[in-house]
């Protein structure tokens, strides 16, 4: 069972996220993720449960490594974590959601001890055909809570069963199990040649919830590079966010 812990998520367009725990309290972050924390948390840095589970995180976009902050003095502390590019920081309650939740590979953030961060392959033919190694999506399972994060702006959308919504593969972030989703081509050689929206569009089919975001942080270092003469500017689909669905670097 996860621990139960309170937080409060602080900015707007650059946020943190400040987690209270009491005596003996433990979370789970992403390498590199901590900000600041209190003098009686004790931090240690593990493969989480062996050598496969650090091996399952890398194929997902994780560190090999994962980092757990314990509060081993008799009041109340508190310890930081801050997402590594512009964007929001979403908070998901595993209990409301039947236990379960995917995301894009690397949206992580951290978690309450308890959380297991897993992987989840696509069993759709599209995605399969498409995604290449970008088809593996990230598994948060548990009974608490968890933290992930994306970029610019996000958008929560509730799915009736049956609704069907189509998105660009980079603006998807994460969405309940009960979501049935896929991934197409998009008709029309002008489309794929002139469109600037990519070759490829995911479809997601309710009931559930689907998060969306405004700024794949694949579409910003893209526009990056290709201002500062690093690379060339590529269409990703604009593909590069659900990178947990699609890998972002395929061509038709």
């Amino acid at each position: 069972m996860a621990d139960e812990i309170d937080y409060d998520i602080i900015g707007n367009d650059m946020q943190l996220v400040e987690i209270e725990l009491d005596p003996s309290e433990s979370v789970r972050a992403e390498a590199g993720a901590m900000m600041y924390m209190g003098q009686d948390i004790k931090m240690q840095t593990s493969t989480g449960g062996g050598l496969f589970k650090g091996l399952k995180r890398m194929v997902t976009g994780e560190s090999f490594f994962i980092t757990s902050f314990t509060n081993e003095g008799d009041g109340k502390e508190r310890v930081a974590f801050g997402a590594p590019y512009p964007g929001k920081i979403i908070p998901i309650d595993l209990t409301e959601v039947g236990g379960s939740f995917l995301c894009q590979k690397d949206a992580f953030l951290c978690a309450a001890k308890g959380i297991e961060v897993g992987i989840a392959f696509s069993k759709k033919i599209g995605a399969g055909l498409f995604g290449g190694e970008g088809f593996i999506l990230q598994r948060l399972e548990g009974d608490g809570l968890a933290f992930v994060h994306a970029g610019g702006t996000i958008i929560k959308k509730e799915l009736d069963a049956g609704e069907t919504m189509r998105v660009d593969t980079g603006c998807l972030v994460a969405f309940s199990e009960s979501v049935n989703y896929d991934i197409k081509l998009i008709g029309g050689f002008r489309n794929a040649l002139f469109g600037g929206e990519g070759v490829v569009l995911a479809t997601v089919s309710g009931p559930g919830t689907v998060y969306l975001q405004s700024l794949p942080f694949s579409r910003l270092a893209d526009r990056i590079a290709a201002a500062t003469g690093l690379g060339p500017e590529r269409n990703r689909g604009e593909g590069g966010g659900l990178s947990g669905i699609l890998g972002g670097d395929k061509k038709f």
